[in-house]
Order: structure tokens, then sequence, then C-alpha cells
């Protein structure tokens, strides 16, 4: 397992990473970082859409709202076009600005993070969040001495990855708790796999695990686990990540860029409307029919896409609360970037009607 120096190190390491990006921006060679779009059918034959195939990576035993979007028929005659899978929103992201992907989502905190860090992107719609039904706990094993937040000081905290959403609700969490930041610097942040998690609580390997979603209710179903603390609970409900495109695709492919939101917003409203069980089979058979060697058995435990906005819009509040804290932070500077620089909703038909 990796200690406090490697977790030391996978920060500065993110942290060259998104001052590498910076640096490149600034070159002329950034016309890579700004794609027009992969792939497709540059001369809008289809409907007036500029590019017929968008990039994109998945998450393994995961459907999407875009890959839920193109099942429903909501994306045709637009494609997606997988080229791998990632564990990471900040990575997936980042594969946007290096022109390696079309679209990507992730956290609003590390969308946040590399705009500030000059990335040439814009959030366009939600693509998950949180909810009663859909949300992330940190577990420990029943027979842990873990108890409170002050009993994390030395131990081991497992999640996806740094820099995003996990890692901010484990420092809020410490902070309401009355953490001071040297304090919450004892905590050891280790990533794993998020199929790897349960696994690696249950053998010690690790004192705290985030466990979410269908994930955490298969590992709650066998047992010997309970919970710290939700992010539902340190914030109610709230849309935490967004689908991003670079600004050039926006100005290049403004119809193919509207077909796409609009789609995400149709497949968010189809999954808030629909009976739970045509819902968990439709996402059964897309995982089963995509063949990428998964296992299917866990979306049974599937609830909700957690997005509150209606058809996926987004709202200030919803970058403010993050903008705030990696001020407090240190990450970002006061006034270094406001949310109107981070998101558009004028591509969303939900637009119109009032968000809920």
């Amino acid at each position: 397992m990796r200690d406090s120096h490697t977790t030391a190190r996978f920060t500065v390491a993110r942290r060259s990473l998104v001052a590498a990006l910076c640096a490149a921006l600034s070159l002329a060679a950034c016309a890579k970082a700004e794609p027009g779009g992969g792939p497709g059918n540059g001369d809008g034959a289809a409907g007036g859409y500029e590019v017929l195939e968008l990039r994109y990576q998945g998450f393994v035993g995961a459907v999407s709202v875009l890959e839920l979007a193109e099942d429903l028929g909501y994306l045709a005659p637009i494609k997606l076009n997988y080229v791998g899978n990632t564990i990471s929103g900040p990575q997936d992201i980042q594969t946007v600005v290096t022109g390696d992907t079309d679209v990507g989502h992730a956290f609003n905190g590390a969308v946040i993070k590399l705009i500030a860090a000059g990335a040439p992107l814009r959030a366009v719609v939600g693509s998950y969040g949180v909810d009663a039904k859909r949300w992330s706990g940190f577990y420990v094993t029943e027979d842990s001495p873990i108890r409170s937040a002050r009993d994390l000081i030395g131990k081991k905290v497992a999640m996806n990855t740094l820099g995003a959403h996990h890692e901010l609700m484990l420092k809020e969490y410490l902070s309401r708790q009355g953490l001071t930041s040297a304090e919450i610097a004892q905590v050891t942040l280790v990533v794993l796999p998020p199929v790897s998690t349960e696994q690696a609580l249950r053998q010690k390997q690790v004192d705290v695990a985030v466990l979410g979603d269908v994930l955490r209710d298969k590992a709650l179903e066998r047992g010997g686990i309970r919970a710290l603390f939700s992010d539902f609970e340190l914030f109610g409900e709230f849309t935490a990540g967004s689908y991003v495109l670079t600004t050039r695709f926006l100005r290049e492919n403004p119809n193919s860029t509207r077909k796409l939101v609009e789609a995400a917003a149709r497949a968010i409203e189809w999954a808030r409307a629909a009976p739970r069980d045509e819902a968990v089979a439709r996402l059964r058979s897309i995982i089963e029919r995509r063949q990428r060697n998964e296992d299917a058995s866990v979306v049974k435990y599937w609830t909700s896409m957690g997005v509150a906005g209606k058809g996926g819009l987004l709202s200030a509040k919803e970058y403010k609360i993050w903008i705030d804290w990696l001020v407090k932070d240190g990450e970002i500077k006061e006034g270094q970037i406001k949310p109107e620089d981070l998101y558009t909703n004028q591509l969303n038909p939900f637009a119109a009607t009032p968000a809920q």
C-alpha cells in the first residue's frame, strides 16, 4: 500500500501535470489542447452536425449519462467512440484538454482547478450528483476503533483519486470536526480503484474506504462495515460533477454540442422518471452488450443519477462552494475565478424552465 510519502508524490505529480498543461496552453502547439472534435463528418451533412463522433472514456461497471443517452437514441446521429476506461474524473477531463478525448466529466472542484490553471474548458451539463438515493460513505470495519474525526489522524483512507470529490469531502468533514490543517495533513490518502476498495478495507490494508452507490450497497449487503459519515450528510442534495468540452469545440461545433447537451439532459430526466426496474434492466443491458469484461450484477443496486438540476442544469452555488473551499485550502487565489467562468446553461433545453 502507499505511505504518506507516496501520497505526497501523488500531490506533487498532480500539481506538476496541471502546471505542464498550463504551460502547454501558452505555446503555439496548444492547438491540440483545443481539439475541434474527433473523427467525424466535418461537412455537416447529417442534419447540420459538425462532428458525428465523440471520443470519451468509460468507468468500469458503470453507465454514464451520455452512454444512457446514446442507448436511448437521444444522441443520434452522433455516436460515442469509447477509447478506454478511467477511474479518475481529473484524469478524464485532462484528456479533453490534451485532445485525446472530446468530452469528459469530473467533480466540479476538479473542473474549477483545471480551468483556474488555464485549461480552455467549459462545463455544459451535469453528469452525476448526490441525493438521498445516490451518495458516498466513508466506511470502517465493524470492529474498527475509529469512531470520530480525530481518530483518523495517522490513518489511511482509500479513495479513487486525489484532488477530487472524495478528498474534499474528507477534508470538509475533518475541518467541521475541529481538526487543524496540520492534523488533517496527518491523514494519509491512498488511491485505489473503486472495485478494489472494499477488499482493501476488509483485509485491513487501509483503515477507511470510500464506498458509493452500487459498490456501497453491495458491500453493506455482505455486512461487517459501518459508516463514519457521508457526502449527503455534509451537503445534502447537489450536482457534484459536470461534462466539459473545450472552448474551441464549443465554438467550432455548436450544433453537435447542442445535440450532446440535449441528449444528456433528456437522459437525466428519463432516469429520474423511469420505473427503477426498467432503468436497471436497461443499464444492465448496456453493460452486457458493450462487452468490456465487466460485472453487470452490481447494477441491481442502482438507484439514481443523483443530478440535482432539471435536465442537468448547472448552478453558480454548486461551483461557488468549491471555489470557496479551494481558496481556503490555498489551491487557488481569492478572486482568481468566478462561477460564470466555469459553465454555461445556454445549450440546455431545460434552461427555459425553473431548475428543480
